[in-house]
This record gives structure tokens, C-alpha cells and sequence, in this order.
């Protein structure tokens, strides 16, 4: 029976990179669509009740979000933007310093809009820019506020060249009541990740 599972900045990489997965490739972060309800069938081994897929994402420059539009494309998962009223400025060395200075303090900053309802899906995608080789912040707070146990989660992101560093191992240690599944990375451009390194690393996960 055919299993169809429903996974950047550019810039860091001169400063310590931004990367989250273990494949490479890119995506742009542009603004999200609206969530739809979609569904997606069950991994091999599984029965073939149908799996609720959410794809979460924060995207700074464009990158993560076209990434993030591709996995709900191909997983038929629901799509939901992180936001957050945080600014950033625009040029890039202040930028990189601001977010380097709130990751070492360890910053969560508040999250807008309405919050997805975790409890009704069973896979949860979640992207975020490579920024100083772990998490965005929003992501960080995003995780916090949001009960995880028991879901499946897939870790992935966008990056300048620095690939995943410890973005699925922090992602881990902050979802400990839940699965998660190996990540990807890919390179942070605004076309998004190549299909042929998008569809080998959902297939390797089932999707």
C-alpha cells in the first residue's frame, strides 16, 4: 500500500551559521498562508488511518517560509507562521548581533496571533532559521508554549552555509515528551529547497 507521509538566513555563515537539518538545499522565508485542513497517510508499518499534519515555521528573510510551503505542499499538512512584534533591524551585522545577544541570554520573545490547536494534529514540521547554530528565539518560545507530548515532531531549517549545528539537538532536548524525527537544512535561498533533496529526505522519513 502506497505511504505518503507529510520538512536561512542567509549571511550567518561568516558569523557561526544558521542551520537546523541534515540535508542541504534552500528556501526563501516569505510571509505564511493560512492553515488548511489537509490530511496524510500513515508511515509504512502503520495502519493507514489518516496522520493530521501541521507545518509551523518562523521566517526572518523569506527562506524558511518557502521551505515551509513546500513541506505543507507535498504533505498536504496545514501551515502556520510563527510571528512576534519582536523587531530586528534591517542591516545585517546589527541584526546578527541582536540575535546572538538574545540566544545567549536565552530571550523568548512574545508570540502574536492566534496559537494552533496542537492536540489535533500527529506530525508537527517545525522550521526555523540557523542563527548561531541553533534555534530563532520565536521558535524557542513557540516550543514553550505549546504542549508537544506525545506527537511527532520534524525539525527542519534554512541556513548561509552552517547546515544543521544544533538545531534538531536543541529542538530535542526541548521536546522531551515527544518523537522527533530526523531534521534537514537547507541553504537559505528565496526559491526554496531543490525538489529532488526535499522528496529523498521525506521519503527517507515516509512521508
Amino acid at each position: 500500500m502506497r505511504k505518503i507521509w507529510g520538512l536561512t538566513f542567509a549571511g550567518f555563515l561568516a558569523l557561526g551559521g544558521i542551520a537546523c537539518a541534515k540535508t542541504a538545499d534552500t528556501q526563501t522565508e516569505t510571509d505564511a498562508a493560512a492553515p488548511v485542513q489537509t490530511q496524510a497517510a500513515a508511515p509504512a508499518g502503520e495502519e493507514s488511518m489518516p496522520k493530521k499534519v501541521l507545518v509551523a515555521y518562523y521566517s526572518y528573510s523569506g527562506n524558511t517560509a518557502a521551505v515551509a510551503r513546500q513541506i505543507a505542499a507535498k504533505t498536504g499538512g496545514d501551515l502556520y507562521e510563527i510571528k512576534t512584534d519582536h523587531a530586528y533591524p534591517e542591516a545585517y551585522r546589527p541584526m546578527t548581533q541582536q540575535a546572538k545577544e538574545e540566544i545567549e541570554a536565552g530571550f523568548r520573545p512574545e508570540l502574536t496571533g492566534a496559537m494552533p490547536d496542537i492536540s489535533q494534529y500527529d506530525v508537527v514540521f517545525i522550521g526555523t532559521p540557523n542563527w548561531w547554530g541553533t534555534l530563532a528565539p520565536a521558535v524557542s518560545s513557540f516550543l514553550e508554549k505549546n504542549d508537544f507530548t506525545g506527537k511527532t515532531v520534524v525539525p527542519f531549517n534554512t541556513h548561509g552555509g552552517g547546515g544543521m549545528q544544533n538545531c534538531e539537538k536543541d529542538m530535542r532536548a526541548a521536546l522531551p515528551n515527544a518523537t522527533v524525527l530526523e531534521g534537514a537544512a537547507f541553504a537559505g535561498r528565496s526559491s526554496g529547497a531543490s525538489e529532488s533533496a526535499l522528496n529523498n529526505w521525506l521519503g527517507r522519513l515516509g512521508f
